[in-house]
């Protein structure tokens, strides 16, 4: 699989970490890795789109839309029904969106099976945990805290958060140094080619979970391990994949 052009050089900052001593790190994506967000998403792209009076969109069509934050989804429902999208109805349509999607969180969002019992387990031994998602950072964080999640996440970073967004390594690298981390010792946990390609491009192990929105299979994704259940990721697994890697 080839590394796109967000590939980069490790940071000073990032390779060495920025404090003392750093306890090892795994980064998740959001949306349909460690929340399953899709009934939610979907309520809200067709409350959007119900006001130019476009066809709804279904579940089947998760894979196509996801991944990409905001923008991109409704950009891509358009060209589902392929219809046009002139800029100012797109503006009025993502603020329509956003509005519907902030106000009804959690909505039927929720962590996926095994996810809460995960991070537990990382956090007692000692991990970092952090989340990397090219949701807007506006609407990630208000999700994780309504789910009780907050407290498990001190780094959050957004698709908005930097000048870049995954696959581009400079969205790791972001996370990572934000985190007080080192590169060295970073994990990314991620369902789609976005997730997997930043790590490479980072340089980082990457684990894909195979329950995600994947519009591939998780075997075509290139990832140096996949797993069916967050009861595989346990912190011996983890501490293989980084001595693996180093």
């Amino acid at each position: 699989m080839p590394i796109l052009e967000g590939s980069a050089t490790v940071p000073d900052s990032v390779a060495a970490g920025s404090r003392a001593t750093q306890a090892p790190l795994v980064i998740f994506d959001l949306d349909g890795t460690l929340i399953d967000t899709a009934p939610d998403l979907i309520d809200s792209l067709n409350y959007t789109i119900e006001a130019v009076g476009m066809e709804p969109v279904t579940f089947d069509d998760v894979t196509f839309l996801v991944g990409q934050g905001v923008k991109v989804m409704i950009t891509r429902a358009f060209e589902l029904r392929r219809t046009p999208l002139n800029e100012e109805t797109f503006n009025t349509l993502f603020d329509r969106f956003m509005g519907h999607y902030a106000a009804h969180m959690p909505g039927k969002s929720r962590p996926y099976p095994g996810a809460t019992a995960c991070l537990a387990a990382l956090a007692a031994a000692g991990f970092s945990l952090a989340i990397c998602t090219n949701k807007a950072e506006e609407l990630a964080r208000p999700l994780i805290e309504k789910l009780g999640l907050a407290g498990d996440f001190p780094t959050i970073t957004g698709g908005n958060t930097f000048a870049v967004r995954k696959p581009d390594a400079g969205h790791i690298f972001g996370t990572i140094e934000k985190a007080g981390a080192s590169a060295k010792a970073s994990v990314m946990v991620g369902d789609s080619i976005n997730d997997i390609l930043a790590a490479r491009n980072a340089g980082i192990p990457s684990i894909a979970v195979r329950f995600g929105y994947s519009d591939v299979p998780a075997e075509e994704l290139g990832a140096d391990h996949i797993v069916d259940h967050f009861d595989e990721i346990t912190p011996d697994f983890v501490r293989q994949l980084i001595a693996a890697r180093a």
